[in-house]
């Protein structure tokens, strides 16, 4: 078992599908289950369908949101019925596994699962740094979320078993935490640039997507915040520059000709 791999489960509705979803954990070997806003939670349904997985709802921690949930993860593969246009890497079952498995050994890791009948927010999309598809029959690829959790959950115990330890790597990636600190550090700095602005429209998302997609590690990731740091203070002394030249351009009119 490996206490760096988690299951998260985001408002779900049917608490008999919290029971299942512990319980295809635990055949799986994976303990760690946290709940975003579940509709009711604990509930007798849950440990009912729980059967021998009890201890998995029992240590359940809830969150408001998923951005509080993945803060501490350093890989968040979101389970999709179907794959959104976000460019966000896009992987198959097994590949969530292999990455699961591998990057658990350096930092937490989280498959999460959206909404019974809704799936996961475009919101919620974005707090992922992977999406899964589980493809199935076209005429009816449906399943529940219980099913969709097995079917990860299997793939991330094959390849926790095919895979060696790693020898650990020398700058890990950096935890969600510390990416969306950088991602607000990057509004900031890019907006007293006078980057963004009112015409701008989706500029911040599409680089928030870039700098997802590209995963820089801890190390690089410091390496930018140094770069907007600089960014920040070439246009605070810009600025002071101007109003500098605005007060010396300015006449004095309470001088007397």
């Amino acid at each position: 078992m490996n206490a760096n791999q988690i299951v998260i489960l985001v408002n779900t509705f049917h608490p008999g599908n919290i029971g299942s979803a512990a319980r295809a954990m635990k055949t799986m070997g994976i303990t760690q289950l946290r709940l975003v806003q579940p509709r009711c939670f604990p509930d007798p349904e849950a440990t009912q369908m729980a059967a021998g997985a009890v201890d998995i709802l029992e240590q359940a921690q809830c969150y408001d949101s998923l951005r509080e949930a993945v803060a501490d993860c350093g890989l968040v593969i979101g389970a999709s019925a179907r794959l959104r246009s976000f460019p966000l890497p896009e992987v198959e079952p097994p590949q969530a596994g292999e990455l699961m498995a591998q990057e658990s050994q350096q930092t937490p890791v989280a498959l999460v699962f959206g909404r019974e009948r809704s799936g996961l927010t475009n919101e919620e999309i974005t707090c992922c740094t992977h999406q899964v598809n589980i493809p199935g029959n076209p005429d009816y690829n449906i399943l529940n979320v219980a099913q969709a959790v097995q079917v990860l959950c299997y793939e991330t115990h094959m390849a926790s078993r095919r895979q060696s330890i790693p020898a650990p790597q020398e700058t890990p990636y950096p935890l969600q935490s510390q990416l969306q600190h950088f991602e607000s550090h990057l509004e900031q700095a890019l907006t007293v640039s006078g980057f963004l602005n009112k015409r701008s429209g989706q500029a911040l998302d599409k680089l928030h997507a870039l700098f997802r997609r590209a995963r820089p590690n801890r190390k690089e990731l410091s390496l930018l915040r140094g770069v907007l740091t600089r960014l920040e203070q070439l246009a605070e002394a810009d600025s002071k520059t101007a109003r500098h030249a605005e007060d010396t351009e300015t006449p004095d009119k309470t001088r007397q000709p």
